[in-house]
C-alpha cells in the first residue's frame, strides 16, 4: 500500500518517528520509545455492553453457569470478562488461553512428571511439581488457605480468606473436541481432582464459584452437551451509534462522539466493511481504535476533518487492513471515500 510520509505536521514530539535512514544519527541523539496510552484501550471502565449482553450475563450470575460468548473477532467478548470482573470487584480475571494441544486438565493444574521423577523421594512433596491454571486457582481461592495448603506449591499467592473470581477461558473452540465434554462436571460443579496429589476432589462453596466467561470464535462447534451446560450469547457487530459511543470512551480525553475525525474515520470504516468491496479480513472494532488512536496519537485534530488529510489518514491505514490483498486495495479505497458525497 503506497502511503504518505509527510507528516511532519501531525506529529505529537513524544512519539517517535521512524526514517529509515540511520547513518547520521549519534546513539545519544536516537529517540526513546515512549509507552502509547494502550491502557486506554483496554482500560475495563471503557467498556460499553450492549443490553442484550448485560442481560446474558445476569442469567449466568443467577444460575450459576457459564457465560459462552461468539461473535466477530474484535466486537469485545475477551473484554467483557475485565469489565464484569472489575465492576464486581473481584480484581483482574484468571486467563486461561485455549490452544490446540490443550488437555482437559490443563484448564485446572500442570504437573512436572520429568521434574518429580528426576528429584529424589525425599527432595520435595508431589505438590511443587504442580502448577495451577485459571480454574485451578479460582477454585483454590475460593477455599481458605488453611484448607488447601498441603497441596500448594510454595510461589502459590493465597490471601488467606476465600475470595471469589472471574475465570477467562479464551478460544474454547480452539481446544480438541473431547476437551468440552471431558470438563462437563467440573465445570458444571466446579471441582477438580489431582491423580498426583491423591486424586481428593477439590471444590468451590457455592458461595464462591467461580464465575466462568468462555469465548469462541465459531471456529468450531462445540459440543450440545457442553452448550447445555452454559448460557449462550452472540455479541452483535455494534450499531453506528454505539461504535461511537465505544471509541469516545477509549479515548475520553481526546474527541467526543460527534467530534468531526470521528465522524469520516467511521464513515471509512462502514465503507470498506462493505461486501462489495471483498476484503479478505474486515477491520472490527478493535482495528477502528487503533486506527484512531494512531491519527490522534499523531497529532490529529478531533475537531478537523480528516476527509483530505492524505498524509494522517493513508500513513496510518495500515491499522485497518491486515493482508496483502487488503493494503493492496487501501489507496483505491481511501480515493473512493473521499470522492463519495457525504
Amino acid at each position: 500500500m503506497a502511503v504518505s510520509t509527510d507528516n511532519e505536521a501531525h506529529t505529537d514530539k513524544s512519539i517517535p518517528i521512524y526514517t529509515g535512514d540511520i547513518r547520521n544519527k549519534s546513539v545519544e541523539n536516537r529517540p526513546s520509545i515512549p509507552s502509547i496510552s494502550r491502557e486506554t484501550l483496554t482500560d475495563p471502565q471503557g467498556y460499553i455492553p450492549d443490553e442484550g449482553l448485560v442481560q446474558a450475563a445476569n442469567v449466568a450470575l443467577l444460575l450459576s453457569q457459564p457465560l459462552l460468548l461468539t461473535g466477530e473477532p474484535g466486537t469485545g467478548k475477551t473484554q467483557f470478562a475485565y469489565n464484569l470482573a472489575d465492576e464486581l470487584g473481584f480484581g483482574v480475571p484468571l486467563k486461561f488461553e485455549t490452544k490446540s494441544s490443550t488437555e482437559a486438565r490443563d484448564l485446572f493444574y500442570a504437573y512436572d512428571h520429568l521434574g518429580r521423577f528426576h528429584a529424589r523421594e525425599n527432595d520435595a512433596s508431589p505438590a511443587h511439581f504442580i502448577q495451577y491454571n485459571a480454574l485451578g486457582q479460582a477454585i483454590l481461592l475460593a477455599n481458605d488457605r488453611a484448607d488447601v495448603q498441603d497441596i500448594l506449591p510454595a510461589e502459590f499467592v493465597h490471601p488467606g480468606g476465600r475470595h471469589r473470581s472471574v475465570v477467562l477461558i479464551d478460544e474454547m473452540d480452539k481446544a480438541p473436541r473431547d476437551v468440552p465434554n471431558d470438563v462437563l462436571n467440573e465445570i458444571e460443579s466446579m471441582y477438580f481432582r489431582v491423580p498426583e496429589l491423591g486424586n481428593a476432589p477439590i471444590s468451590a462453596a457455592a458461595d464462591m464459584q467461580p464465575i466462568v466467561i468462555m469465548t469462541s470464535n465459531s471456529e468450531k462447534a462445540l459440543p450440545d452437551a457442553f452448550l447445555r451446560r452454559c448460557i449462550y450469547y452472540d455479541v452483535p457487530f455494534p450499531s453506528d451509534e454505539r461504535l461511537r459511543q465505544i471509541v469516545a470512551s477509549r479515548l475520553r480525553d481526546d474527541l467526543k462522539p460527534d467530534s468531526p475525525l470521528l465522524d469520516d474515520a467511521i464513515s471509512f470504516f462502514w465503507m470498506i466493511r462493505e461486501p462489495r468491496h471483498a476484503l479478505r479480513k474486515p477491520p472490527a472494532t478493535a482495528e477502528l481504535l487503533n486506527w484512531v488512536q494512531s491519527m490522534v496519537d499523531r497529532g490529529g485534530d478531533p475537531n478537523s476533518s480528516i476527509r483530505n488529510d492524505d498524509a494522517l489518514v493513508g500513513a496510518s491505514a495500515v491499522t485497518l487492513f491486515k493482508t496483502k490483498a487488503d493494503q493492496d486495495l487501501a489507496r483505491i479505497l481511501i480515493e473512493q471515500w473521499r470522492s463519495a458525497p457525504r
